[in-house]
């Protein structure tokens, strides 16, 4: 079994937001795929299908994002998944928008989702890490993770959002086999799919905390 996580906060204000890109993106998984209809489950919601052969649970936490892992905790405890079957989906400031990498374990960067899940779930369990840039200053974060993507981010025809998240989706059989080759090729296929944007240095720069949301 493989459970794939998207990161969150729920309800319609935050549901365009950059922190929202973990929901987006398990959302569009499930939409392109056959996967069962979202119910309510481990605090979240779940849909359940198969990806290369293999049963998939997705599941969006419907706690707030400090809080990621009341959902993700009890998931994992009941459906005993091991941690390197557990795949979380991500927004990561530290990474230039449009642009796609995946690591298993390291730390939260920042990220309060990240961390709630780190301390009570274990940190061995693989990220994707779907980047929306820095703001340029540590006091402009806040606002940057907690507002909508711009138009021109989330235009169906050119914006890097809608690719991004379709070739997350499109790919997304490759996280069934796991291990860093499968990961690597993954992350090669999104990028081959979806060609990062050319934006401006500010929204790439590391080492700034994220927001407590």
């Amino acid at each position: 079994m493989l459970l794939l996580v998207g990161l969150g906060n729920p309800g319609p204000r935050y549901a365009g937001h950059r922190h929202n890109v973990g929901f987006m993106a398990v959302d569009e998984i499930v939409r392109r795929r056959v996967f069962s209809p979202w119910r309510a489950r481990f605090n979240g919601e779940v849909a359940e299908g198969h990806l290369g052969g293999e049963r998939v649970i997705v599941l969006k936490p419907m706690t707030f994002m400090n809080e990621s892992s009341k959902a993700v905790g009890e998931a994992v405890r009941f459906l005993k998944v091991p941690l390197d079957r557990l795949v979380v989906f991500h927004d990561e400031l530290d990474i230039a928008p449009g642009r796609v990498r995946m690591k298993k374990g390291g730390g939260a960067g920042g990220h309060n989702g990240l961390r709630d899940i780190d301390a009570h779930v274990g940190k061995d369990y693989r990220r994707v890490r779907i980047g929306i840039g820095h703001p340029g200053h540590k006091d402009l974060v806040l606002h940057w993770v907690l507002r909508d993507f711009d138009r021109d981010e989330r235009d169906p025809k050119d914006g890097w959002v809608p690719k991004v998240l379709g070739a997350l989706a499109d790919e997304a059989a490759l996280l069934v086999e796991g291990g860093a080759k499968a990961d690597e090729k993954y992350m090669s296929r999104v990028a081959h799919l979806a060609p990062p944007p050319d934006l401006p240095a500010r929204l790439d720069i590391k080492g700034v905390q994220d927001s407590k949301e």
